[in-house]
């Protein structure tokens, strides 16, 4: 696992600091550093050391006849098998990385060789007879990769810092992505909060030659092949997930370093835990963490039975929360983008804990997404019923005694009473409680987004998937390419690759995710029961107690600190004097919010939290917004 960044030239003359970029993302390959120039392309190279540690693993790495050159970031959990198919063909290999499997395999496949990888990857090969270099992002978007164009070059990274080190690129608001993440807390799809720095879509590839460039995809969700209940039982399903997770579980331990789990205690982990235990040839690493700021909703002692089932070798680390504003402003400088999903400070804090024991991380990412672990999947399952409530309103909303109950159900009345259910998937996961996000905001600001809608990817997924005549499967395939990806993987990679830690998510194996996805959603939500499918696969080797439990949970608890602990921090973020010189609030709006939850009257932590990120981000960017010109991209 490592950073990697780079350019292409358009311009020959321009100069562009490939050092600079390349040590900005030090703290993702503190191992060793590479490059490659020409006149037209740069390569930059930092290196995490998991897979062949010795010297013919460095990158960039060259192919066989040396014409093709490699800068990859990522795992590839089935080279070995590619690794004897290109020995049958004539290849030799130096060393034994996958690294020197992917260059090779291009050299004799080309493209076709991205189809063929089981892994999770950001890679950028060139082509120096061609002078084209093709990028290309693994299926699900587990390692990120960002680029830029104008008319003088093409630049692109791990992070957006790199394309920043550049100078190709002034620091300036993309107001659609701005506008989701006033919803969502993150921006979605290809775009990010910087005007003209985009992300490389999962499962797509960009090819750069001369002044052109093209995206294509080498996979997509409309490849998979649907099943009915005629093509595979509940049964068959059942034992095929059970094999197919142990499979991916068994070929993510490749590693020439340790490997452990963090073990939370609840299903996905826990099956990730026993697969893990009875394949790693070495005693397992397992951790558990607890904080200070959890309020008691920890799952120490359940994990603590799971490891001890296990025979794995446990660590129980105990995190405290101090010095929060100064990793809050961490964890944006992180990101390289304002990111309000506030469980990348516990995820920071504890691979900071254990980066010096285990380079190498296991969890369970995708489980929920795949079978169907949340409510509104729930909701939707049963929709005809909750459309029946709704309806029946008027009456029922005097006798409801609970004023958030009564708020709350207000506020999905409109969803629940419109037709079309694709407001219903856009609006599930937003937060707007008492009001829209956007009053907080001066008019000016919300003058230039006044023409973008925050929930157009969703809309756009929804006609993408329309064939899918099952909404519940249709959420789901949905929220593998938006939540997923712009949410969950992005606040892993950033938050654990800071510290020079590399995690692995076996739920995302390819065949596994093919298959899940393939079946019907009334496999996964059974008998009004969340991950139905799942929980069978799993009866017998995860533990009941784990697998039908009561569900703690575990939240970070920002609302409570913006009350306290945070509140100063806040307050001198919000109203600093560069940040009211950017016009960027309506004060009586906001001061309002402040005063109605400060008072526990209301509850605009996730607003609040959204806001304080967004300041910091701005600032630390300087980042610039064109008030005069309303126009996108």
């Amino acid at each position: 696992m490592c950073g990697i960044t780079g350019y292409y030239k358009f311009d020959k003359k321009i100069d562009l600091n490939l050092k600079a970029a390349t040590d900005s993302i030090a703290h993702r390959g503190p191992d060793s550093v590479g490059y490659y120039e020409d006149e037209v392309v740069g390569l930059g190279h930092r290196r995490l050391s998991i897979i062949d540690l010795t010297s013919t693993g460095l990158q960039p790495m060259y192919s066989r006849n040396k014409r093709f050159i490699i800068a990859y970031n990522g795992e590839i959990y089935n080279y070995q098998s590619i690794r004897n198919e290109l020995k049958q063909k004539g290849f030799d290999f130096e060393g034994t990385s996958d690294t020197e499997v992917i260059i090779n395999g291009f050299e004799l496949w080309g493209n076709s060789i991205f189809k063929k990888l089981n892994g999770i990857f950001a890679i950028s090969i060139y082509d120096k007879y061609d002078k084209k270099l093709t990028l290309v992002r693994d299926r699900l978007g587990v390692k990120p990769l960002y680029y830029f164009k104008n008319e003088s070059c093409f630049t692109f990274g791990s992070e957006i810092k790199t394309i920043l080190k550049f100078q190709c690129v002034s620091s300036t608001l993309n107001n659609q992505s701005f506008h989701e993440f006033m919803y969502y807390g993150y921006g979605l799809g290809e775009r990010t909060m910087f005007n003209d720095i985009y992300k490389l879509e999962p499962g797509s590839l960009i090819e750069i030659s001369n002044n052109n460039y093209s995206i294509s995809s080498y996979w997509k969700h409309e490849d998979i092949v649907l099943q009915s209940e005629r093509d595979i039982s509940m049964s068959g399903a059942v034992s095929k997930t059970k094999a197919l997770l142990e499979d991916a579980v068994k070929a993510q331990l490749v590693s020439d370093v340790p490997v452990g789990v963090f073990l939370s205690g609840g299903i996905d982990s826990s099956a990730i835990t026993a697969f893990a235990s009875k394949h790693y040839s070495q005693k397992l690493k397992t951790f558990s963490a607890g904080f200070d700021f959890d309020n008691g909703h920890n799952e120490l002692p359940l994990a603590a039975k799971v490891a001890k089932q296990f025979y794995t070798e446990h660590s129980e680390i105990f995190i405290k929360g101090k010095d929060l504003p100064y990793i809050i402003e961490q964890m944006v400088l992180q990101h390289d983008e304002p990111f309000s999903d506030a469980a990348n400070i516990p995820l920071y804090l504890m691979t900071k804990e254990i980066k010096e024991t285990c380079k190498v991380i296991l969890q369970g990412d995708g489980g929920d997404e795949l079978f169907g672990g949340y409510p509104r999947y729930h909701i939707l399952h049963n929709l005809k019923w909750y459309k029946l409530f709704f309806s029946s309103l008027n009456f029922i909303e005097p006798i409801i005694l609970s004023k958030y109950i009564r708020e709350k159900t207000k506020r999905f009345y409109p969803l629940f009473a419109a037709k079309n259910n694709d407001n219903l998937f856009a609006k599930l996961l937003t937060e707007e409680k008492e009001g829209i996000p956007e009053l907080s905001f001066s008019k000016e600001l919300r003058f230039l987004i006044k023409d973008q809608l925050p929930f157009l990817h969703y809309y756009n997924l929804s006609k993408q998937f329309e064939y899918l005549k099952d909404d519940v499967q249709k959420l789901l395939w949905i929220d593998t390419k938006i939540i997923l990806p712009d949410q969950f993987l992005e606040k892993v990679d950033k938050s654990t690759m800071a510290n020079g830690v590399e995690v692995r998510v076996p739920f995302l194996d390819n065949h596994l995710v093919e298959f899940a996805l393939s079946l019907p959603s009334k496999y996964k939500l059974h008998k009004g029961i969340k991950k139905y499918l799942l929980k069978k696969a799993l009866e017998g080797i995860v533990p009941n107690e784990v697998l039908y439990g009561p569900k703690k949970g575990f939240g970070v608890p920002y609302q409570n600190w913006l009350r306290g602990p945070l509140k100063e921090f806040m307050m001198d973020k919000l109203y600093s004097q560069s940040i009211m010189d950017k016009n960027l609030f309506d004060y009586d709006v906001l001061a309002h919010r402040i005063e109605k939850h400060c008072a526990n009257k209301s509850n605009w932590g996730f607003h609040l939290w959204k806001i304080l990120n967004f300041c910091i981000w701005i600032d630390k960017y300087n980042v610039e917004i064109s008030y005069e010109n309303d126009e996108f991209h």
